[in-house]
């Protein structure tokens, strides 16, 4: 089992949804984070001052998948998220040692 994390636009949000419905992606989890990578933020103008933006808004969609759907979840999440323009995120694919369904015990890739 895998547990994919991908760093995301916010607007792009629907479209990898989407995409990872049409790859057969039953669950997916996601948060609101800020960050920066490479662009290191931006300036903005508000009220004539110029102040610098350092944390961008960003989304984490966490994805625990079976060993044989990570290719086409990371496949599905870079269709989706695809701009072409920094900035886009990034995706980490991480191995997950066991899960387990609280409300029944079970344990293992049937819980996904």
């Amino acid at each position: 089992m895998k547990w994919v994390i991908a760093i995301i636009k916010p607007f792009k949000q629907d479209d990898v949804r989407e995409a990872l419905t049409a790859a057969g992606i039953q669950g997916i989890t996601v948060s609101e984070v800020r960050g920066f990578g490479r662009q290191k933020g931006h300036t903005e103008l508000y009220r004539g001052a110029e102040y610098q933006v350092d944390f961008l808004p960003k989304l984490k969609i966490e994805v625990a998948v079976d060993d044989d759907m990570v290719d086409a979840t990371i496949e599905a999440i870079q269709k989706g998220a695809k701009t072409g323009k920094i900035g886009d995120g990034k995706i980490f694919v991480l191995d997950m040692s066991t899960a387990v369904r609280i409300r029944t015990g079970e344990t293992g890739p049937s819980v996904l």
